[in-house]
């Protein structure tokens, strides 16, 4: 786990302002099945009460076992868990929902628990926050070893689209204590990560 990203995300969460209990966490780990088979144990050390997981995993047949798991390490340490693109699943975990491009799946059901989503356009920002999101993870912000070779907003253009954001924006992409530097702290609000945050 990169330390170095760990205290960008204690100083982002200091600098929320209002009470702890309505900060956003700073700190996103998404799960991969290729990249990170098993999250549990990244999960666990992620920083109690100042975190999220965003449950991919979309086509493991193992993914509702997994997602039991998650809730109850999320439960114990006070972290925000999210499922992509499953409303039904997130109900049964009592987790929050993490959209594709701002569009929910299906027809949208009642829901609690947080909502964001992901976006790689200006268009996408504005449908995620129609779509009721907290928080937009704009991507890819750097280059990534999730999508080699697939080109990379770099940080003027990630700066550019998260400040004309209806919604508040985290980066996403090869995110590492190095990369998140190169970002404005006023606009970047969170992080998301994979490799830095296992």
């Amino acid at each position: 786990m990169d330390r170095g990203l760990l205290a960008w995300g204690r100083a982002a969460f200091a600098r929320e302002p209002g009470p702890p209990a309505r900060h956003l966490p700073p700190l996103w780990l998404f799960t991969d099945a290729q990249r990170l088979a098993d999250p549990r144990g990244a999960a666990a050390r992620l920083p109690r009460g100042k975190a999220g997981v965003v449950l991919r995993h979309d086509a493991d047949p193992g993914r509702a076992a997994l997602g039991r798991d998650l809730a109850r390490i999320c439960r114990a340490r006070r972290l925000v868990l999210v499922v992509t693109g499953d409303v039904r699943l997130a109900a049964a975990l009592g987790a929050g929902v993490h959209l594709r491009g701002g569009r929910w799946p299906g027809v949208q059901r009642r829901r609690r628990g947080m909502v964001t989503s992901s976006a790689h356009s200006l268009a996408d920002l504005r449908r995620a926050w129609r779509a009721g999101a907290a928080l937009a993870f704009l991507s890819p912000a750097f280059p990534t070893m999730s999508h080699p070779g697939a080109p990379a907003l770099g940080p003027v253009r990630w700066a550019a689209l998260a400040g004309r954001a209806p919604v508040a924006a985290a980066a996403l992409g090869g995110i590492d204590a190095t990369s998140v530097r190169r970002l404005p702290l006023r606009l970047c609000r969170a992080v998301g990560a994979i490799g830095a945050l296992a």
